[in-house]
Formats: structure tokens, sequence, C-alpha cells
């Protein structure tokens, strides 16, 4: 984004919703100042120029489009699940799924939660459970539902700490992990385009109590690779 005028240099703050890391590009002047960011949002927002006292100084409603929604295969030790991703409704939880794809964080991690009837949950730990350095925890965003055969991130008690771990919901848990007025929820980002048996054919392989963790498989299902595929 390309900021002219004149007295730049005197302060201004730029805000635009659809895009993280939004970054000023340096060897600005008075009259021009360049600025980068991540685009992730989908649809239309609203982007400001605001100076140094909060007076607007330019307003502008944008849109981004998106050709195709984008997917991810997971290799398991059970076979391949393709999830389909919805930025349009969890911007950030996408981007933190795919920059976990894109750095190959994922391979070699087990679903170490196996709850028959409810949730298969994987993505943090190694088969020998030992918890995976993650990068920094992320905003909630409980835009869709936690219907059968979504994929939502799984957190702690905090409403903004989930990290890598994601889950898929086996039945429709909706009245239990969506957002309500009595009930924070949980993130749901995408669903099962391809593969709906492999999850529940994880669901209903055997656990046992291990290394402080209820619903561990005794054979450990591995996440064998994790790619972005459209």
């Amino acid at each position: 984004m390309v900021i002219t005028g004149q007295n730049l240099d005197k302060g201004i703050t730029v805000t635009n919703p659809g895009c993280l890391s939004l970054t000023e590009v340096a060897g600005g002047s008075p009259t021009q100042r360049t600025f980068t960011c991540k685009i992730i949002a989908v649809g239309t927002f609203n982007a400001t120029v605001t100076n140094a006292n909060g007076g607007s100084l330019y307003f502008a409603s944008l849109t981004s489009t998106l050709a195709a929604a984008p997917q991810v295969t997971l290799g398991t030790s059970q076979g391949n699940i393709v999830v389909e991703l919805n930025p349009a409704k969890a911007p950030v939880t996408v981007d933190n799924f795919l920059n976990y794809v894109e750095s190959g964080f994922y391979p070699n991690k087990i679903f170490h939660r196996v709850e028959k009837n409810f949730v298969i949950q994987g993505g943090g730990y190694t088969s020998d459970l030992t918890l995976a350095t993650t990068s920094a925890t992320i905003k909630l965003e409980t835009g869709l539902s936690n219907t059968r055969g979504t994929i939502g991130m799984a957190r702690t008690s905090v409403a903004d700490s989930a990290t890598s771990q994601f889950y898929f919901n086996v039945i429709d848990n909706s009245a239990a992990f969506d957002a309500s007025t009595t009930n924070t929820g949980y993130a749901v980002f995408g669903k099962i385009v391809s593969g709906l048996d492999v999850m529940d054919q994880i669901s209903n392989v055997p656990v046992s109590a291990q290394g402080g963790l209820s619903n561990v498989p005794v054979t450990p299902v591995l996440i064998t690779s994790a790619k972005r595929t459209q």
C-alpha cells in the first residue's frame, strides 16, 4: 500500500483489518510512505489512514476475493483426510493452520485424544507423548458451527490460547462447542470434504491412559504428511 500526500513524516496510522503484519517499508518520505502486509481476509473490509491527532486522512472499502477455498490433505496412518478451509469466516485461524502446514510442523505428530462419538484431536504431541514447541497463540474466532466432520482449534480454558492442536467433530457438537451467552465456544475453520470414513475409523481405535492423558490410541495414529493441495 503506497500512501501519498503532504507532511506524512508528521505521523500517520494505517489500519487494514484484512491483513496481518502491517509493516512500513524503509525509505519513506514526507510525501510518500509504503506499507506491506499479509492478506488473510476474504470479503469487504475498511482501510483507513489517520494523522497523529487521530483525524481521518483517507478511507476506502476494499474487497478481497478468493478463486477457490484452500484445501489441505492430511496423510495419516489410517488414510487421508482432505479438509477445506474457510478464511471468510475464520481468517486468523486458517492463516495459523496453513502456517503450520507450510512449515512442515505436522508430520510425525499424533492424534493423542480419541473419544468415540465425540472428537479426535491431534497436532501437538509426538508418538512418545512429547509436546512440541509451537508458535504464538491466536485469537478465538467463533463464526462457524461444530457440526459433524468440521475441523476446529483446540485450546485451554483461556479463549485466545489455540496454537497447533486441532480436532475433528466426530458427531454434531454444536450444543457443547458453539459460542453462546454461556459458552465462549471453539473455533471451527473448515470441514472434511474427503476422508470422513478415515475420521470415523480413527475414532474407533482402542485407547488407554498414557503419559497423563486419558484417551491415547494404544497403537499411535500418526500424521504422516500435511500438504496444501488447493
